[in-house]
């Protein structure tokens, strides 16, 4: 039966996917751990601090971001909300936080999954921090000159801060790899499925307008709206599946791989900051909009320099 190929087709490129993906997530996750247990993370707050004033955020949410930068949107939170125990802040305030948390967020993990899937780690590390200053300078642009969303912000969900013991922490790293081994499990099947019918030539035909202007083929629209949707760890990991495969063009893995540093895990990231009190229409509206410029003017970049330049200096092999 044709069925039990497809199945240890399906197996295999899961497990090879997978693995590519744990041998960065765990020995880095164990770092970060290390840093935080340290008061590395802390420190790195304190030198962030001038940057909020820049974007009109208090010194201490420096902390925020930089737990955020490290770690993960959970931690960031988690300092937040510590925070918020004895500051009052606006929803301006929050919402300029949140959208630089959403577009810099888990680098240490990220950016090195993005390099393995194919552009330089300087470039993507420094696209995602720099945008997400950017973004919260316009914002805190237009929300002064406006005066917009000046009033209290209010907290929907309050994270848990108890600090888990080393044995929790080890459980709970082994359930997230698990939960990550099973969604990269279903989108292999969703994406060999796809193909055997017939119905990703469909798929890439109905999402090619929509990132044609963005400067990507169709063959690269599936997996840039799986990281978009759900994440860098699981567009970069079908990514990286694809490169091995050579599916995907340099071109289309930089520019898929930026559109998803800056706009990605749309659903579950976006709830998550607008449980402490932000604005959608920032954290959102906003982040897609100028995700769409900067992205333009990265097409405009590209398209003037040298293929040998750009392979040279953006592109990891």
């Amino acid at each position: 039966m044709r069925i039990i190929p497809d199945v240890k087709e399906i197996l295999k490129d899961t497990g090879s996917t997978a693995l590519t993906l744990f041998k960065i997530i765990i020995p880095i996750s164990i770092i970060v751990k290390i840093l935080s247990y340290v008061g590395a993370i802390k420190i790195i707050g304190d030198y962030l601090a001038p940057a909020m004033g820049i974007v009109g955020l208090p010194g201490d949410f420096g902390f925020v971001w930089a737990t955020a930068l490290i770690s993960n949107i959970y931690g960031g939170l988690i300092v937040f909300f510590q925070l918020s125990l004895q500051n009052t802040y606006t929803i301006a305030q929050v919402t300029i936080l949140g959208s630089m948390m959403l577009i810099a967020h888990t680098l240490p993990i990220e950016a090195r999954i993005a390099q393995k899937a194919g552009v330089r780690l300087w470039y993507i590390i420094s696209l995602r921090i720099f945008a997400a200053i950017a973004f919260g300078i316009i914002l805190n642009l237009i929300f002064t000159t406006f005066n917009l969303y000046q009033n209290e912000n209010s907290l929907i969900w309050k994270p848990d801060t108890t600090n888990p013991t080393l044995y929790q922490w080890v459980l709970g790293q082994l359930n997230y790899y698990i939960i990550i081994f099973l969604i990269i499990l279903g989108l292999v099947a969703l994406m060999h499925i796809l193909k055997k019918t017939g119905a990703l030539d469909k798929l890439n035909n109905a999402l090619k307008p929509l990132l044609k202007p963005m400067g990507m083929s169709k063959e690269a629209a599936p997996i840039t709206i799986i990281g978009m949707t759900l994440g860098v760890a699981y567009g970069g990991g079908l990514i990286i599946k694809e490169a091995k495969a050579k599916a995907l063009s340099k071109k289309d893995r930089f520019l898929s791989l930026s559109l998803m540093g800056l706009s990605h895990s749309l659903i579950e990231d976006t709830i998550l900051i607008l449980s402490i009190g932000a604005s959608f229409m920032g954290i959102f509206v906003g982040r897609l909009l100028f995700t769409i410029i900067v992205m333009l003017i990265l097409i405009r970049f590209i398209n003037r320099i040298s293929k040998k330049t750009f392979e040279k200096y953006f592109v990891s092999n």
